[in-house]
């Protein structure tokens, strides 16, 4: 396996080294750089608020990584950049499964399938790509820049703004000239495998008023996860074994794709931009590490993987009518998630919770011959992902005292769910009924719709103090539909014996295809419709600037976000209602010493009421209601410095005190009492904080330009430090999954640029910390056998890039 390994490696670099002397050979017609992209140098433009400002002129709390910053951190995916984001969290299982958080808006869980719309909204330019599976982790290549918006996002991006939102600015065609580049990368990981990338970009004008951009990627990733040899052995005499299974640095990941877009001006005040992007993420193995067993390693069953495919064709006009610009942006999203995982976990904790009651859980499954077989399961897993959106909005002069933006939002997603869970050989007559050898199936379909109208006015009331007013109307519809559960076989109660049925005892309709029936939705005569959640309401954004000098901004913000309700995947669930956040803010922004200082920063408060909380209920069935209050203070700061020539000095970092102001009940009890004679426990005590978010993140980097000769180089360093924090809301069983401990991470890099050829030598990671950013169980019993999911292990690398 080595031997292929390095066979694949000279292949890569040998591939590596073809397209960079094709781009070296490529005829320079004009050495133009991209027209959207800034120097971290300077002035940094950003359209957080929907048209083009400065970032010191803006009074929302930003974080804007710009071109250079997102070239010299190597920021290629959000593992790179959210280091650079210190009031970001996340929780992350595996490629493309990712749940993002803002400034300790966090209950834990909300990753699920068919769980809670996200709380961050992400988008890719003027289009909205959040979907309900966890953040579409975009290819970062070729992109002017990252803008991370903390806080209620409500009025100017919607419901799945709630807490904050981040924004991919790509790089735009220009007609200005030809330009392109290219990058390579070699990299290995300590007691892991060896990995890379290559990316390159061209830009080529048409006609004096089109021009196209074409951008393309392939990268591989080492594994550094071990399935090592283990059996398991239950109660009904079966012991299996994973021999087939074992192998070293088994959770690799391959990824490519490519982003292509043509723009159009039409005339001086209209372009169009089409643009096509299209992404495949083909991941292998475990990404979680059972402690139990040894550093960095597993004994699964099974060979498991993951294909995230994704494209998204979209849209942007912008022009003028009079003086009003007017954008319209509309996109469709498609993407397709399958994958098998291993899930014995799951059957040796049920078999060993039986076997302290005197039962034997694995005694259930035989094949049709009545023999014991494994009881363990795969879940072979195949989620469909549809997203249309569109908005128009119109925005007055923005060199006038009075300013108005207004717009219309109308967005549209369908999630086809497919979870089919094997045991090898099972029964037929145990099986759901014509499903032979599953012994649980789950086939819905969701569909969230969201409408909302949005406008906000800014008012100069003198030159230097400016009062804006935001409100955003919305109205969400969301709907589940379907089957899920055991056979007729297996179970009299829930699954094939709960659908729905006639006086005749038939089967009603409609039926999802691939079902044997339907016991999810709503009975209307003889026909059964889709569940829904359906809710209105307003969302606002007041906020009060002074520019005390040019140079020094001070704001106040009142603003609210909102996430929608929805529907729970057990029938006998109610449904969960929408959680609001309301957020009060003091920031300021200032430039000092003639811009080689910059000292960003807020103070906040937010009040999170109701807030969405999932957990793995009864049979690790996942559920979701509405918990007890939160609130969150905290203060988050950035601090830019150029002391001497060459020398760039930045800090940033975020403290927040997250708690609950109610206790969370084992019951809903609204008034958070809990009352112990009715059988109704405490999971969380009132005053105990949320989950996954450290207490303090910060981020601090070094870089030093300089020149050798003719060339130019540098040298950098950056370190990124989080507390410790919950792994989980209910304190009983956060402390049975572990806590998240405190790290710290280094990473190191000197460089050099020829000319046109640069070159960089890199280590990531560089005291091999074991930062855990995730700990998990795959069901809600299964907390004798937890696991952690850790940072990237020490990485050494060498980057090589072109650009004209």
């Amino acid at each position: 396996m080595r031997d292929m390994n390095v066979k694949r490696l000279r292949g890569f670099a040998g591939a590596c080294a073809a397209v960079m002397a094709t781009t070296a050979l490529t005829p320079v017609f004009a050495q133009a750089a991209p027209s959207s992209a800034v120097t971290d140098d300077g002035e940094i433009i950003v359209t957080a608020q929907k048209r083009s400002e400065n970032l010191q002129d803006v009074p929302v709390q930003i974080t804007a990584l710009g071109t250079a910053t997102l070239e010299r951190y190597n920021v290629s995916s959000f593992q790179d950049y959210q280091k650079l984001l210190t009031s970001v969290s996340f929780q992350s299982y595996q490629p493309g499964s990712t749940t993002v958080y803002f400034r300790g808006v966090a209950s834990g869980g909300d990753g699920n399938h068919s769980g809670s719309l996200p709380s961050v909204g992400v988008y890719l330019d003027e289009q909205p790509i959040t979907t309900i599976g966890g953040t579409l982790d975009v290819h970062i290549y070729d992109v002017a820049r990252i803008e991370a918006l903390s806080g209620p996002q409500g009025t100017l991006y919607g419901a799945s703004s709630q807490a904050g939102t981040i924004r991919i600015i790509t790089n735009k065609p220009d007609t200005g000239g030809f330009a392109a580049g290219a990058d390579a990368e070699i990299n290995n990981v300590k007691k892991g495998g060896t990995g890379g990338k290559l990316e390159g970009y061209v830009n080529q004008p048409i006609s004096e008023n089109v021009a196209i951009r074409l951008v393309g990627f392939y990268q591989k990733d080492a594994g550094f996860i071990d399935n090592v040899p283990g059996t398991r052995s239950f109660t009904s005499g079966v012991t299996i074994n994973n021999t087939a299974d074992v192998d070293k640095d088994y959770n690799t990941v391959e990824s490519y794709g490519g982003r292509a877009a043509l723009q159009i001006d039409l005339d001086d005040d209209w372009t169009v931009t089409p643009t096509f992007l299209y992404q495949k993420t083909k991941a292998k193995g475990f990404f979680g590490s059972d402690q139990q067993v040894g550093d960095l390693q597993v004994q699964h069953f099974g060979d498991e993987y993951r294909n995230d495919r994704f494209w998204q064709a979209a849209l942007t006009v912008e022009g003028k009518i009079a003086d009003f610009d007017l954008t319209y942006a509309a996109a469709y999203l498609d993407r397709e998630i399958n994958q098998f995982s291993d899930y014995t976990d799951y059957a040796v904790a049920y078999d060993i919770l039986y076997a302290q009651t005197g039962g034997s859980f694995a005694s259930y499954f035989t094949n049709s011959a009545g023999a014991f077989i494994d009881p363990s399961q795969h879940i072979l897993g195949n989620d469909r992902y549809k997203k249309h959106s569109q908005e128009l909005r119109m925005a007055s002069p923005s060199d006038k005292p009075f300013r108005v933006i207004g717009g219309l939002f109308y967005q549209r997603q369908t999630h086809a769910i497919l979870q089919d869970y094997q045991i090898f050989g099972l029964d037929p007559a145990t099986s759901v009924n014509g499903f032979p050898g599953t012994i649980w199936l789950t086939n819905q379909k969701r569909v969230d719709r969201d409408y909302a109208a949005f406008g906000e006015v800014s008012y100069d009331i003198t030159d230097s103090l400016t009062a804006t007013g935001g409100l955003r109307v919305f109205k969400y519809d969301n709907s589940l539909f379907g089957f899920f559960g055991f056979g007729t076989g297996y179970s009299g109660r829930t699954g094939v014996a709960a659908c729905y049925r006639d006086a005749n005892g038939a089967f009603l309709g409609p039926i999802i295809g691939g079902s044997p029936c339907t016991n999810l939705g709503d009975v209307s005569g003889n026909t059964v419709k889709p569940k829904h959640a359906k809710g209105d309401g307003t969302t606002h954004r007041l906020n009060l600037s002074w520019k005390v000098t040019p140079d020094a901004l001070l704001y106040a913000t009142w603003s609210r976000g909102f996430r929608p309700g929805g529907i729970n995947r057990r029938a006998t669930v109610p449904p969960y209602g929408a959680d609001y956040l309301t957020n009060y803010e003091l920031g300021w922004k200032l430039t000092t010493l003639d811009g080689k200082l910059r000292f960003n920063g807020a103070v906040f408060m937010e009040d999170w009421k109701k807030f969405q909380f999932s957990y793995l209920g009864a049979n690790s069935f996942t559920e979701i209601r509405n918990g007890p209050d939160a609130r969150i203070k905290g203060i988050e700061m950035d601090i830019t410095a150029r002391p001497i020539q060459g020398l760039t000095l930045v800090a940033s970092g975020t403290y927040l005190d997250a708690k609950t102001r109610k206790n969370l009940c084992a019951a809903d009890d609204p008034t958070g009492v809990c009352d112990p004679a009715t059988g109704n426990s405490i999971l969380t005590a009132k005053g105990s904080r949320l989950p996954i978010t450290p207490k303090f993140k910060a981020t601090g980097t070094a870089r030093y330009d300089f020149t050798v000769g003719a060339n130019k180089a540098h040298v950098q360093g950056v370190v990124t430090h989080a507390s410790s924090a919950s792994s989980d809301l209910r304190t009983a069983f956060a402390n049975a999954v572990g806590r998240l401990p405190s790290y710290t991470t280094a990473d190191f890099s000197a460089g050099m640029d020829f000319g046109a050829i640069n070159a960089e030598l890199f280590l990531t990671n560089a005291f091999d910390s074991r930062g855990q950013t995730t700990r998990a169980v795959p069901c809600g019993q299964c907390t004798i056998r937890p696991y952690a999911y850790f940072v990237r292990p020490q990485t050494l690398g060498l980057r090589i890039g072109f650009e004209y």
